[in-house]
Parts: structure tokens; C-alpha cells; sequence
């Protein structure tokens, strides 16, 4: 399967080799690829890993592997793009609900970093896309992004957030704030026997969460 095949995000899953659909098996046995390529390229990088150490750990073939990617680039494209899709999911499921968009942000970040600290291979694999995999690098921020606009655009509209704020430079802020908070007190945090933390530090988040909302409040307009 080439990039181009899984740019389209809804797209129905083929095989590699035939072009058909998956059964459910066979969507059972990509996901399981998928899960072990997370850990193989989490641990040893794109250029140390191989696909014959992720169909091990997988537990599957060789051979069935090329039925699911052609090469080692696009099992490493498709996960960039799975795991794109899960941390937006996890951050849509903990907004569901929200009173207003100030209360949305903080339940976005509280789902983005429950996915950061149990699937931490989510920042080396996108880092590496920027020399493996350019343009799906790409792809996973613009996707982040483009939702996060549009919701930033229609809190505006109704008086949530500041009319004065750029959407699409807030949205970009906003990310690469959630992304480095996210290294420094998760992926970089470790405790006196070496183990990460399980989440986020409660007082980083308050903090964190505190400075969107003055950042993004809105303020009352002048007088003209």
C-alpha cells in the first residue's frame, strides 16, 4: 500500500497484494502489525528496525506481511497516520460534553496527554517522519490542526474565545504547547527507579490549563 493510499483518511482498507478489502481477520491481523510496529520503531528507530523484527513481535509471517504494506516505509506512513487518528479520537471523546470552549481545551489537552503517557512512541515516530516521511509529517499536524481552527472559529462566534485571536496561529500555539509540555513532564519525566509517569503532573496541568484560559478568554471590547 503507497502513501498516496492512505492520505485519504476514511479510505477502505485493501491488501496489499490483491487490492481487495479486508475481511475482519485481516483487519485484525493489520492492527496487530500496527501495535507491533508502534513498539519495534518506539525502541530501535526507523532505520534500526526491520520488518522481519516487527512481523516477530507481531507473531505473524513474513509472508503475510506483504499482504498488508509493501515495505518497511509504509507500515512506518500508516502509523504515523493511525496513531494521528487515535490521539485526535482520544481528544474529540474527552471534549464531548464541554460547557463552553475554555472547558473543551482543557478536556482536549487531559485526552491528548492520557494518549501521550500510555503510547509515549507517538513523539519519536512523528519526529522521525520529518526525514523519513515529510509530507505524512505534515499531514498529521494540519489534520490536528484544521479541527482545532475550526472549533477555535466557532467559539469566537459565539463569544467564548477572544475575536481578536488569529484561529490559525492559535491553533498552531496551542499545539506546540500541548507537544513540549507533553516531552518535558512525560516523555522526559522519570522517577527515582527510572519509570515514567503514568500522567501528566496535576499542578503542570492546572498551570498549563490556566494559561490558555487567559490567552484565549475574551476581553470586553472598547468603547468606539
Amino acid at each position: 500500500m503507497s502513501m498516496s493510499d492512505e492520505l485519504v483518511e476514511h479510505e477502505e482498507l485493501v491488501s496489499s497484494a490483491t487490492g481487495r478489502p479486508l475481511t475482519k481477520r485481516g483487519e485484525a491481523t493489520r492492527r496487530r502489525l500496527l501495535e507491533a510496529a508502534e513498539l519495534v520503531f518506539a525502541e530501535q528507530g526507523y532505520h534500526e528496525a526491520s520488518i522481519v523484527k516487527i512481523t516477530e513481535r507481531a507473531g505473524i509471517g513474513l509472508g503475510t506481511f506483504y499482504l498488508y504494506f509493501d515495505s518497511k516505509q509504509a507500515i512506518f506512513e500508516a502509523l504515523v497516520l493511525d496513531l494521528n487518528r487515535r490521539v485526535r479520537h482520544s481528544m474529540s471523546e474527552a471534549m464531548t460534553g464541554a460547557s463552553d470552549r475554555l472547558a473543551a481545551e482543557r478536556a482536549g489537552f487531559a485526552g491528548f496527554f492520557r494518549f501521550t503517557a500510555e503510547h509515549p512512541a507517538l513523539y519519536r515516530v512523528v519526529r522521525e517522519a520529518e526525514f523519513v516521511s515529510p509530507e505524512v509529517l505534515r499531514l498529521h499536524y494540519t489534520r490536528i490542526v484544521e479541527g482545532y481552527e475550526a472549533g477555535l472559529r466557532a467559539a469566537q462566534a459565539t463569544g467564548d474565545v477572544d475575536r481578536a485571536l488569529d484561529p490559525e496561529t492559535t491553533a498552531w500555539a496551542l499545539m506546540g504547547m500541548g507537544e513540549l509540555i507533553g516531552m518535558r513532564f512525560l516523555l522526559w519525566e522519570r522517577d527515582a527507579e527510572g519509570r515514567p509517569p503514568a500522567e501528566l503532573d496535576p499542578k503542570v496541568f492546572a498551570g498549563m490549563t490556566r494559561f490558555i484560559d487567559n490567552a484565549l478568554a475574551p476581553r470586553a471590547e472598547e468603547e468606539k
